[in-house]
């Protein structure tokens, strides 16, 4: 019985096979890299198999006739065969094609530091800028701590890669914002006109940046207004500079919020001595109103600012002390600005803007006036157009009108004006040839009725991923620039001033730890040169200067190897030479300090519900002009040391304490030298240092909040 089964079974075993399917093949990608673990089945089956270490894969199958064959894998798209099964095998060759996520695609970085709710590749997070030592919640004063800036001390603005201040524009929900500084008494620093709390995002380009922005040489700064309230709360801030109080309101779908503020100087001055003689310290009103709406495929911000200012100080002459020179100054300023975001479909969003800035500053000088009236309206329209999952069109216009009007009343008196409308359109693609590697080329066409001029320059940038968490990035574009308002009121035929960018990157990112080190070159030309004879001949001023910057910055941050612990530490070094202005021959620009250091650190004590912020900055020398030495531009500052802190306390859950103090250990910053306009009688032109107003600065505020929630408080950003 046992010889009957075994020979049954050893009759039936060939004839097992007859009637089935033997499907086999390879699997790879378009480059010719196999894919291991890719899945590969008959719809509506359970026969299948996946693809071993080889790309190869091979199944049975008793199914007959025509069959859907289908190849899957995470990150590719899938594939589909129509196949018809009969006894004969069927063998394929699989290519699968890498599916696009726009989320996990590399993303371009060359020249960019990007903050906030819309990258995942976050280098600097939103609230870091109101919670870095010594930069007493300016914006400009936290971007100062970053690779590609200078520290220029006595203005307190952004100088980015061998360019001066007016080289970087600053933009609020791509609108631009004109005069986007405070003013300032000689030789002393302003602040950045908006508070960083109202912004859930921050981008700031050091150079290669898109096609949609323009009018800036080295730099545009890119804030992002926060899309929505969260809840109804009021905020109340006492100073030992003034106070604000703020509100908002939530309702369904849409929110208003409101601050009021009041700095005045006089008390802080009488307890910090100043090296300024005030006669009236620096006194402030600001307003701020933002109303946001959405709507059923859209979103509408309104935003506007207003502040005044005014101050009245006594400056001694450089060669007569006892002599004094008497600075009366009144700011108004106001920014107003709508935006709509609307969602047509899924593949097209729309996005408008208007925005206006007037200006009306009036500058007393002993018996001379001047009365400088500056306003600037934007408009722009932009179109996202999402082609397919590899290509993204922005394309747009925009127009940019300012005019200029400058009353002077001294030995003489006289007015100069001009008006200026700028017309621009722009168009940039977006190519995603795989996650691993992104193309942006673009092109801006810009057209000036006031210079009569046009032109059109490229701007390009590649990103491509090494490894799980690197890439190397590459950036190059041309950007001009309309003149400064002082030259062009002159001679108002100018060119707009020109540069060429190159960047090359490589970022790395991974668990809370950031390096990014950068290379560039910068190549100006027809920047504007005159001579000092006569400076109100418009034949003196010329589009006949040139320079150029170079460099490398580095970048290290790191918040997860010590619990508590967020640090950065960035690095930068420049090489420039300009020739323009009044410059006898190319020579290191003023402002330009060949090294850059900073290390910000902060850390949060959870026992004591307190957070901890020390910062560190270093300069080497600055340059500056002694008309006693026969070469221009010749001497050297000491170098720039500053060490700062800040703590914040949460005294109960809707009252914060907070003190900073800039300079603790006192370092005897100089800046530079201005000089006497003749020579004494024995031929010498004598001097007086540019210092900081006062060793230090001390700040003190507590901040409260009344909400029904009663754990919501400023701690997180300050």
């Amino acid at each position: 019985m046992k010889i009957t089964l075994v020979f049954l079974i050893a009759t039936l075993i060939p004839f097992a096979g007859w009637g089935q399917s033997k499907i086999s093949g390879t699997v790879t990608d378009q480059s010719g890299e196999v894919i291991i673990g890719a899945n590969i089945y008959l719809e509506g089956t359970y026969d299948g198999c996946s693809s071993s270490i080889d790309g190869s894969f091979e199944f049975d199958t008793s199914e007959k006739g025509n069959h859907l064959l289908i190849a899957s894998f995470i990150g590719f798209k899938d594939v589909q065969y129509d196949i018809v099964l009969s006894d004969s095998a069927v063998s394929l060759n699989i290519i699968m094609t890498e599916s696009i996520n726009r989320l996990e695609a590399v993303v371009i970085s060359a020249g960019s530091f990007t903050a906030g709710e819309e990258t995942n590749r976050e280098v600097l997070k939103p609230l870091d800028i109101a919670t870095t030592a010594g930069a007493t919640a300016d914006i400009a004063g936290a971007l100062n701590t970053l690779p590609g800036t200078q520290r220029v001390g006595e203005t307190g603005r952004l100088f980015v890669r061998g360019g001066e201040s007016d080289e970087t524009r600053t933009f609020i929900d791509g609108m631009l914002v004109s005069n986007a500084y405070s003013p300032a008494a000689p030789t002393t620093p302003g602040r950045n006109r908006f508070s960083p709390f109202m912004f859930s995002g921050t981008s700031f380009s050091t150079g290669g940046y898109s096609a949609e922005y323009g009018q800036a040489l080295s730099s545009v700064l890119v804030l992002k207004s926060k899309n929505e309230a969260l809840l109804n709360l009021t905020d109340v801030a006492i100073m030992t500079v003034g106070g604000t109080v703020s509100h908002v309101h939530k309702a369904d779908d849409w929110s208003v919020a409101g601050k009021l503020g009041y700095t005045n100087l006089a008390p802080y001055f009488q307890l910090a001595q100043q090296r300024i003689q005030w006669n009236k310290a620096p006194e402030t009103f600001e307003t701020d109103v933002i109303f946001r709406k959405k709507y059923d495929k859209g979103l509408f911000k309104f935003y506007t600012n207003f502040n005044r200012e005014v101050f009245n100080i006594f400056r001694p002459q450089i060669t007569q002390a006892d002599i004094l020179d008497q600075i009366d100054l009144n700011n108004q300023y106001l920014h107003i600005q709508g935006s709509n975001e609307f969602k047509v479909n899924d593949k097209l969003k729309i996005t408008s803007g208007l925005s206006h800035t007037r200006q009306n500053e009036v500058l007393d000088f002993n018996e001379d006036a001047i009365n400088e009236h500056h306003q600037t309206s934007h408009g722009k329209v932009v179109l996202d157009h999402y082609i397919n999952e590899k290509f993204n069109l922005r394309s747009g216009a925009e127009i940019i009108h300012t005019d200029h009007r400058y009353q002077y009343q001294t030995t003489e008196s006289g007015q100069l004006n001009y008006g200026q409308s700028i017309a621009v359109g722009f168009s940039e693609l977006d190519v995603y040839f795989s996650n691993k590697t992104v193309l942006r080329a673009g092109l801006r066409y810009t057209t000036d009725r006031l210079s009569n001029l046009s032109y059109i320059v490229p701007r390009l940038s590649l990103a491509q991923q090494v490894g799980e968490n690197g890439q190397f990035s590459l950036a190059y574009g041309e950007f001009n620039q309309a003149v400064r308002p002082e030259y062009l009121r002159i001679n108002q035929i100018l060119d707009h001033e020109k540069v060429r960018h190159h960047i090359v990157s490589y970022q790395w990112i991974k668990n809370g730890r950031t390096f990014r080190l950068e290379a560039y070159d910068k190549r100006y030309s027809n920047l504007i040169k005159f001579g000092v004879e006569n400076l109100n001949d418009p034949s003196s001023y010329t589009n006949e200067g040139e320079g150029y910057a170079s460099g490398l910055d580095l970048f290290f941050r790191d918040n997860k190897s010590l619990k508590g612990l967020d640090y950065w530490i960035s690095y930068s070094f420049l090489n420039s030479e300009r020739d323009y202005l009044d410059y006898p021959s190319s020579a290191v620009p003023v402002f330009a300090s060949a090294h850059n250091f900073s290390l910000v650190t902060k850390y949060f004590m959870q026992d004591i519900q307190s957070q901890l912020g020390l910062s560190y900055s270093y300069s080497s020398p600055r340059p500056y002009n002694d008309p006693n030495t026969t070469y221009f531009n010749s001497g050297r500052t000491r170098s720039f040391n500053d060490l700062s802190l800040n703590i914040s306390h949460l005294l109960n859950p809707q009252v914060i304490i907070h003190g900073s103090v800039t300079n603790v250990l006192g370092f005897d910053n100089v800046f530079g030298y201005e000089y006497a306009t003749r020579p004494d009688d024995q031929g010498f032109y004598q001097r007086r240092a540019v210092r900081q107003p006062a060793p230090r600065f001390f700040f003190v505020g507590i901040f409260i909040t009344f909400s029904k929630n009663k754990t919501i408080n400023k701690l997180p950003e300050l």
